[in-house]
């Protein structure tokens, strides 16, 4: 069954789990009754510390493209990658 986009509603609730791993949920008034999908993502216990965006200048695909002679605009280039990874992911 396909549904439209005006039907889906997303919710977001923060949580802590409990050692006993069981989780009683009370959902905000306007959620209507009816079938619903639950997914929980489980963040990792520590977040990393320090600087991500420095660690990734570092590493060796940050300016892969600069010195290539067939790629005049690697900006352009670069998101002209990312769009056609979009549309061929739809």
């Amino acid at each position: 069954m396909m549904m439209s986009a005006e039907m889906i509603r997303t919710v977001k609730l923060s949580i802590q789990i409990p050692e006993s791993r069981e989780l009683h949920i009370a959902l905000p008034t306007d959620v209507p009754a009816g079938p619903a999908e639950i997914v929980l993502v489980v963040s990792p216990a520590a977040l990393p510390q320090g600087p991500i965006l420095g660690e990734f200048g570092k590493s060796e695909f940050f300016g892969m493209w600069r010195d290539r002679s067939d790629v005049p605009d690697d900006a352009s280039f670069a998101q002209e990658l990312r769009s056609a990874g979009w549309k061929r992911s739809a």
